[in-house]
């Protein structure tokens, strides 16, 4: 049995389109998805649509089960969620969060696939690569009981970190964005919430999480550090330039940047940890309501192409922006 399906491509940079395409019949060892929710990364496919993944960075960048190569036409996105219609007896009628790009239906390995635990809405469950991005980076560099703590850019990753450092007894933590209305986020996360030129004072965080993406960013969160403090660089710049000032403090305070990257386990739970159990841990976490704070917005996948523009562009201001797919584009 083949299936009829649509896929949303980055035609050329700045301008995306859905195109049809037909899956075929998953084989043993496979299974047939029929996805339910996606979400867009906003820092990262918005560079990805714009053409600014360095080239350089092509292979290091690719997604799982991306078509197409940068900078266009182009297939990308990874954070999928649906149901399994066919395939393996133990997955089918399971939802599942797979690394797939925004596409109405696929097939997949039965090994890409990570069931979401019940309790666990498949809205949400688009969160969880964005929760596994925080739980490797707070195994690169966790906080120490009694730590002041600070979380520069609250996006989608930001906002999970946050999240997480939040739950950790005797930890202080702060949420610092310029966007005032990140306030109410942050509430909902259970931290505080500062603007960069206000509320917490330079030179007292033991730990700066950064992931604002931006050089005024970055220069906040090395300015919070106490002297042999660490940043942790979560950010991707794509071909975007970072500027910070190493005078001052920098050098005297023996100040640290060390990055964090997702792609592989952290060496400090690589011996206990798979990838895939990583991301079981993740969407374990999800069973907690306050992550619904950073969905802000959902579009049909119909309007993909326009929502992706207007996300690249400013107009549509979001943490984490959902897809939804129609009943119509079930598999038959």
């Amino acid at each position: 049995m083949v299936t009829d399906a649509r896929a949303f491509w980055l035609a050329e940079p700045g301008r995306g389109e859905i195109r049809p395409l037909t899956v075929p019949a998953p084989g043993p060892d496979e299974v047939l998805v029929r996805t339910l929710h996606s979400a867009v990364s906003r820092g990262t496919e918005t560079l990805v649509f714009r053409g600014e993944v360095p080239r350089g960075q092509w292979d290091a960048m690719r997604a799982p089960f991306q078509q197409g190569q940068f900078p266009a036409p182009v297939e990308y996105g990874y954070l999928s969620v649906g149901v399994v219609e066919e395939g393996r007896a133990t997955l089918r009628g399971r939802s599942v969060f797979c690394l797939h790009p925004h596409q109405t239906a696929y097939v997949v390995p039965a090994s890409a696939v990570v069931v979401v635990p019940d309790g666990v809405p498949p809205a949400r469950a688009v969160l969880a690569g964005a929760v596994e991005t925080a739980v490797n980076a707070l195994w690169d560099v966790p906080p120490l009981i009694g730590d002041r703590v600070a979380v520069v850019g609250a996006g989608m990753i930001g906002c999970s970190v946050a999240r997480l450092l939040g739950r950790i007894p005797g930890v202080e933590v702060t949420l610092v964005d310029l966007d005032p209305s990140r306030a109410a986020t942050a509430a909902r996360l259970g931290v505080a919430f500062a603007r960069p030129d206000e509320g917490l004072p330079v030179g007292t965080c033991d730990l700066v999480v950064h992931a604002s993406a931006t050089s005024a960013g970055l220069q906040t969160a090395l300015d919070l550090l106490r002297p042999e403090g660490t940043v942790l660089e979560l950010s991707w710049y794509g071909d975007s330039p970072v500027e910070v000032a190493l005078g001052g403090a920098f050098h005297f305070g023996r100040l640290r940047i060390r990055a964090s990257q997702v792609g592989v386990v952290s060496p400090a739970r690589r011996s206990r940890y798979t990838n895939s159990e990583r991301l079981a841990l993740a969407l374990d976490l999800l069973h907690d309501d306050s992550f619904d704070a950073l969905i802000t917005g959902s579009s049909p996948f119909e309007d993909l192409p326009e929502v992706l523009a207007r996300l690249s562009d400013g107009r549509l201001p979001a943490i984490c922006h959902a897809i939804t797919y129609p009943p119509s584009d079930e598999p038959r």
